[in-house]
């Protein structure tokens, strides 16, 4: 039986033997054949479907943020029209669901390979989407020079990656900046956490989206949209209102 290995498949047995690698999820041992998940949590993954739906929980929730600041914030001109924003998330983010743990372990134990897995896995539902086909950009939300240096890496980066490269669309870490360290937005209200991150984004490189006519703000987890929308207007107020934005998770908040 061993003639049928190749020398990487024996590498990776002998390692699981000495390292064994685990489900993010549940905790499990995963064989051989099973990459970064194990197969019954990948069967059980609670996927939103929101890449396919014009409106979703997701989208309605961000686009009555903009509506809210509709009357004191009009567009160019003098208008009050906002293009509707499309969103989407791979799964539902549970706080006692086991699935929490994929954002988790790459926010904060730099599980890369998990990450990446999944955030392909988002890239090619948007994809398949008539929604985000012609996405011509990609922007992560940034973080502040100094978390990112503690820290070592932006998670949302590591999603956009993976989410570009499925769409096809031009990765730009050089046009959107977080000018103010934000305090953390855990356990904040909607209105608090909408206060925290007012103004803390420019951006620094609008000539970057020259050509662009729809731009993919991506992100980790939604929860109420605050971090997302700040980010939303400062793009917005770079580019005008001729181009689309939209937004893309790896998880969202379900209600």
């Amino acid at each position: 039986m061993i003639e049928n290995f190749t020398l990487r498949e024996m590498a990776s047995v002998l390692l699981d033997l000495f390292l064994p690698r685990t489900c993010p999820v549940c905790g499990g041992f995963l064989t051989r054949k099973e990459v970064s998940v194990c197969a019954a949590c990948l069967a059980d993954l609670p996927r939103t479907g929101f890449a396919s739906m014009r409106n979703n929980q997701m989208s309605d929730r961000f686009n009555a943020l903009i509506q809210r600041d509709l009357p004191s914030c009009p567009s160019p001109g003098g208008s009050s029209f906002e293009r509707y924003v499309f969103a989407a998330a791979l799964f539902f983010y549970r706080p006692g669901s086991g699935y929490r743990r994929i954002t988790h372990r790459l926010k904060y134990h730099s599980d890369f390979k998990t990450g990446r897995y999944f955030s392909r896995m988002l890239g090619r539902e948007l994809a398949r989407s008539v929604l985000f086909q012609d996405v011509g950009a990609v922007i992560p939300v940034p973080l502040h020079w100094s978390r990112r240096w503690s820290r070592g890496y932006n998670q949302a980066e590591i999603i956009a990656q993976e989410v570009a490269l499925q769409l096809g669309a031009v990765l730009k870490l050089d046009v959107l900046a977080r000018v103010r360290r934000t305090k953390t937005q855990t356990k904040k209200s909607v209105a608090e956490k909408t206060a925290n991150v007012a103004g803390a984004f420019k951006v620094r490189n609008v000539a970057g989206l020259e050509g662009v006519s729809h731009i993919l703000l991506v992100d980790d987890v939604f929860t109420t949209g605050a971090t997302l929308y700040s980010c939303y207007m400062a793009i917005k107020e770079g580019v005008g209102s001729g181009v689309r934005i939209s937004i893309a998770t790896l998880a969202c908040v379900g209600r």
